[in-house]
């Protein structure tokens, strides 16, 4: 049982540097996929826009109060 120990210490450690490599290795692809558009290929996809709701921003020159007597 003793000389059991050390190998399977040894197959833990290479079991984690394996799902480290592989890890790093999908990391590598992701960086270094191509993502723009390619002559034929398919559009790369459009950034967010954000719109306010409407109402939500006050008009320029407003103050936000809804108290007309309020100075």
């Amino acid at each position: 049982m003793a000389g059991d120990t050390g190998t399977t210490a040894l197959r833990e450690l290479l079991f984690v540097v394996a799902v480290a490599a592989a890890g790093l290795l999908l990391a590598m692809v992701a960086v270094f996929t191509p993502w723009h558009a390619t002559p034929g290929g398919a559009a790369p996809a459009d950034p967010v826009e954000l719109h306010s709701p409407v109402g939500a921003v006050d008009e320029p020159g407003q103050s936000g109060r809804t108290d007309s007597t309020a100075g």
